[in-house]
């Protein structure tokens, strides 16, 4: 069979929506574990926790100087409004910056609409003590069903700072909001914090010489709540299976492992908790390859280069050897590759990059993937990584460069001053 084919296949029974800690994310693992089986190999899964909330009450309403129902959703791990609600006065912060607020000392009474969620506009919310944050899902003029309005989890980093209660609209409603010069709203919101389950899939395959040395393969394999995920991500989960069943069939000098990644939609919570729960075998870990969307029809190749001039000149040069265009990326890949790099090991990010895919959105389906594109990616990642995991020497040594460790520092939203 071939490895296009092959490899579409399994992104076509992965294309269901698989959110972190959910029954489908279960299901999804358990259908890698049976491709790991049939190709010979022995997996397992990894339970680790993951917050969320569960939701009892959440509504919003324009109370002057009109009235309206607005359609909404929380944001999760945000907290709660007093039981019965609030009724709350309506302010636009296009920036979320201090001048904004006109000189208020404090917003308490106040739900603030944002055109985003920034750590910084957020420490500022909590700072002026407003009682809720509203931001906006897509433009105007998408679809009305509210596909896309989904849930989602503040981040670490926020909660670290204390609860605002947060809320989501349609791009549409928030546009209409300020036009219509909306005064007061009434917002309700009630939810109870709780952890659920998700799970890494791990597969091994040991060295045939340096053994203690691991080349670590990461790709997630969970969803968003809408849209079947096809191309972010069962694409890069479906990669790594081709790779994974490739080299079983031709292990390499060096350890390799593979981990399908869950809850990475969440903050990378599936690779660190491999490297949590694995923490003895960080030292042999030398090098990390992440597999982040792959094998659209159209759009350029891209590597996401984690690490120093040495990574990128190694990475260019075997492009430009087997004749494979991409772009280079010299920068901390948003995906599982992000916490090893940030434990000291090289990383590249492979991937394929398009303006006509969408992800994160219910349209992010199988349409505009293709075996040609899904095979070319897999022929080009298995010849990189063989020539890093039967080298003599590694290409280049653990660690980052000050540089690039600055970056990571603002990835992950750290104060370089603590």
């Amino acid at each position: 069979m071939k490895t296009g084919k092959y490899q579409l296949g399994l992104v076509e029974k992965l294309s269901f929506a698989r959110y972190g800690g959910t029954e489908d994310e279960l299901r999804a693992a358990n259908l890698l574990l049976e491709e790991i089986g049939a190709a010979g190999g022995r997996g397992e899964l990894m339970d680790f926790a993951v917050p969320a909330s569960r939701v009892e009450v959440c509504s919003m309403a324009v109370t002057s100087p009109f009235t309206r129902q607005i359609a909404c959703v929380p944001y999760w791990l945000s907290g709660s409004l007093p039981e019965g609600g609030a009724e709350l006065h309506f302010f636009y912060a296009p920036r979320g910056v201090e001048e904004e607020y006109d000189g208020l000392e404090s917003l308490e009474g106040y739900a603030v609409l944002l055109n985003g969620l920034t750590l910084d506009a957020y420490k500022l919310l909590i700072e002026k003590k407003a009682s809720a944050f509203i931001t906006l899902q897509g433009k105007w003029f998408d679809d009305e069903s509210g596909e896309d309005l989904y849930s989602r989890a503040i981040r670490p980093p926020m909660r670290e700072l204390g609860r605002v209660p947060g809320f989501m609209i349609t791009g549409r409603d928030a546009t209409e909001l300020v036009r219509d010069g909306a005064k007061t709203l009434r917002l309700a919101l009630i939810q109870q914090e709780v952890e659920n389950t998700s799970r890494d899939v791990l597969a091994v395959v040991p060295g045939t010489q340096l053994s203690g040395e691991s080349i670590v393969l990461t790709a997630h394999y969970d969803s968003v709540p809408v849209g079947t995920g096809s191309w972010d991500n069962a694409t890069g989960a479906a990669n790594l299976m081709a790779l994974y069943r490739h080299f079983v069939k031709h292990p390499p000098r060096r350890t390799m492992r593979f981990i399908w990644c869950g809850s990475e939609e969440q903050g990378l919570l599936g690779s660190k908790a491999w490297i949590e729960q694995h923490g003895e075998l960080m030292p042999e870990v030398k090098f990390c390859f992440n597999f982040d969307m792959c094998g659209t029809v159209l759009g350029p190749n891209e590597i996401y280069v984690t690490g120093g001039d040495d990574l990128l000149h190694f990475a260019q040069q075997y492009a430009r050897e087997v004749g494979w265009p991409a772009n280079f990326v010299q920068k901390v890949h948003s995906s599982d590759s992000a916490p090893f790099a940030d434990n000291g090991v090289p990383a590249l990010g492979i991937t394929r990059r398009t303006g006509t895919a969408g992800i994160h959105i219910h349209q992010d389906l199988l349409f505009p993937l293709s075996e040609a594109s899904m095979g070319d990616i897999f022929t080009f990642s298995a010849g990189i990584i063989a020539r890093v995991a039967n080298a003599r020497f590694l290409p280049v040594k653990t660690g980052m460069p000050d540089s690039m460790k600055e970056q990571l520092d603002k990835y992950f939203k750290r104060d370089k001053k603590a």
